[in-house]
């Protein structure tokens, strides 16, 4: 059988692939992404002088159901491939664990090739205690449940102290920082935008202030979002 490869990828500095991960997309037969042409950008930024064989498959939540059964038949055949997202870690807040499970079902092996991590990347810079840590992913986009979310969080976090990681698209910022407010206070809180890229942003402050920053300038970018309980 072939091998499963979860390789991570630059969230948003090319420099940022592993010297592994390279190795992997040259050696593998074929590449499932989410989006076949920002990782031929990623592919030719780092093929240099090798050909790189690899066909490319797009693979995404849409399409999950019809390309699982194809991927499973190609690694079963002894082919190898290696799974991608658009940026990081794959399966972390982006397809790929459903496929992960099928593997595992099969028993085909999945080999990680870590990497950059936007949780992760975030976390480490955020000076926020980082020995224990609660990751909710993007929060849902119904207000309703959103709310129950951290409501939820803050009854599991009651006993426990722990930093709160989340991401959030630009549209719901303001509307989700409000909730945070009403439900843990005006606390401190970490944004961190762009990581690695050339417009990177963390930011440091009580919720309120933050709040009113981007009342009045509309937030670009996703953002993820830490805060200690």
């Amino acid at each position: 059988m072939g091998t499963l490869f979860l390789v991570s990828t630059p969230i948003g500095n090319l420099k940022d692939i592993t010297i592994r991960a390279i190795e992997v997309l040259q050696m593998v037969d074929s590449i499932a992404c989410e989006d076949t042409r920002r990782t031929a950008i990623l592919l030719r930024s780092i093929q240099k002088d090798t050909v790189l064989q690899a066909k490319l498959i797009s693979y995404y939540e849409e399409n999950e159901d019809k390309r699982i059964p194809e991927i499973i038949t190609a690694l079963k055949n002894g082919l190898s491939l290696a799974l991608v997202s658009d940026a990081g870690t794959p399966t972390i807040s982006d397809p790929g664990f459903r496929l992960v499970r099928e593997c595992v079902k099969e028993g085909i092996k999945v080999e990680p090739i870590p990497g950059p991590s936007a949780v992760i990347a975030a976390l480490s810079a955020s000076g926020l205690p980082t020995d224990r840590f609660l990751f909710l992913g993007y929060l849902p986009r119904k207000k309703g449940n959103r709310k129950k979310i951290l409501k939820l969080t803050q009854k599991a976090t009651g006993e426990l102290s722990a930093t709160v990681v989340f991401y959030e698209a630009p549209h719901r910022l303001v509307e989700t920082l409000t909730y945070v407010m009403e439900i843990f206070g005006d606390i401190e809180i970490v944004l961190a935008r762009e990581l690695t890229k050339i417009h990177e942003e963390i930011k440091r402050g009580r919720i309120s202030l933050v709040i009113e920053r981007f009342r009045k300038t509309a937030p670009k970018g996703e953002f993820v979002i830490l805060f200690h309980v």
